[in-house]
């Protein structure tokens, strides 16, 4: 495979990650960084050998860019992600894929009209526990998927919100909990459960009374097949306990990935403490291999000096493989506009007071933050 001319829009904490991966990487040539900032993007640029630029589309056309990651802020991502597809590049969102499901849209439909391909980083997808679960799901071995669940349970402390200027605001960061920390497990969840024709969500702001936004919320949802779901996720219990997928299968077996654990990851302020593992699996013959999938998975897991920074290498090569192949990435610009849906359907649902039918459209009301940010939180 040829090498990707490839490029990082943005210049926050989870871009060096993204920097690492990408020397690491073979598929790619590491070769420009945009920040709004002259001084930082020359800072940047010095800092991994690139060319360091303030205006994107003059960096796509100077420097032949073919594949960019947006590292932006989410309420950010629309604007970068559009002026790279503009000029001509493929590019790869850092989770959220947006902050409204307008913003998605226009990303998506800047894509379709530009003839490039957009990704969402999830790189959680790509977990050895993860894939297994997923090719359990689609082989039958649990039957029907009959419930879904999610619970991520963390903490984030004043430290964290007061680290960057746009965390904890409304207008800045699109919302909490939701937004920023459990879009990885809502992720696998639409990906293990499918489509969702229902959800009845509330959330809260249980112990962070320094932020605007929310730190716990929960969800119960009917999908299209009939399946049930529940999402609990809150980044108020201390000191961060862990992020856990389960489905339950019709025939009365499940399988279960345990995506983080210890403490939830912070990009650029903390490590990943435990390895991913199949924490639940109770496939007829199959449950005496859980102890040595967690060794495999853990031994894998410490073998890495940054096992971040690896999937992250995961999820880049898959996603410039789809450049070069004129393929598919494995989680696409489309999926992420499904976990922006399932977070704006428990904000709907908690103005509303009622179970919001998917699919959602978007809705002017989403960008209307004074509101959110008035409303009760307890």
């Amino acid at each position: 495979m040829r090498k990707i001319r490839t490029a990082i829009i943005g210049c926050g904490k989870v871009s060096d990650l993204h920097a690492a991966a990408l020397k690491h990487l073979p598929e790619a040539e590491f070769v420009a960084i945009y920040s709004r900032s002259a001084e930082k993007a020359k800072q940047y640029g010095e800092k991994y050998g690139v060319e360091g630029f303030c205006d994107i589309g003059k960096m796509v056309a100077t420097v032949g860019v073919e594949a960019a990651i947006v590292c932006t802020p989410h309420p950010a991502h629309r604007d970068a992600a559009v002026a790279a597809i503009e000029a001509g590049a493929h590019v790869l969102v850092e989770k959220p894929l947006a902050a409204t499901l307008k913003d998605c849209d226009d990303i998506l439909n800047a894509a379709k009209q530009a003839g490039v391909k957009v990704g969402t980083v999830c790189q959680r997808r790509f977990y050895a526990p993860s894939q297994r679960m997923r090719r359990a799901i689609d082989s039958g071995k649990i039957g029907r998927p009959a419930l879904g669940t999610v619970l991520m349970l963390g903490w984030r402390d004043r430290k964290y919100y007061e680290s960057d200027a746009w965390r904890g605001k409304w207008r800045s960061e699109g919302g909490g909990v939701l937004v920023n920390q459990a879009p990885h497990q809502l992720d696998l969840l639409q990906w293990f459960m499918g489509p969702i024709d229902e959800l009845f969500g509330v959330w809260s702001n249980i112990n962070h009374p320094y932020i605007e936004v929310e730190d716990t919320a929960v969800a119960v949802i009917r999908f299209r097949s009939g399946a049930l779901g529940n999402i609990v996720v809150s980044n108020a219990q201390k000191p961060g306990i862990y992020g856990k997928v389960h489905v339950h299968g019709d025939n009365g077996a499940s399988v279960g990935v345990q995506t983080d654990g210890g403490a939830m990851f912070i990009a650029g302020m903390s490590s990943v403490t435990e390895p991913p593992i199949n924490d639940l699996w109770t496939v007829p013959g199959e449950a005496a291999m859980l102890a040595q999938w967690q060794k495999e998975d853990s031994d894998l897991f410490n073998s890495h000096e940054d096992s971040m920074e690896y999937y992250f290498r995961q999820q880049i090569a898959d996603f410039l493989g789809a450049v070069a192949e004129g393929r598919e990435p494995l989680v696409t610009g489309e999926d992420g506009r499904k976990t922006v849906e399932i977070f704006t359907a428990i904000y709907r649902s908690q103005k509303s007071g009622k179970p919001i039918k998917f699919p959602l459209a978007p809705d002017a009301s989403d960008l209307d933050y004074e509101t959110y940010a008035s409303m009760p939180l307890h």
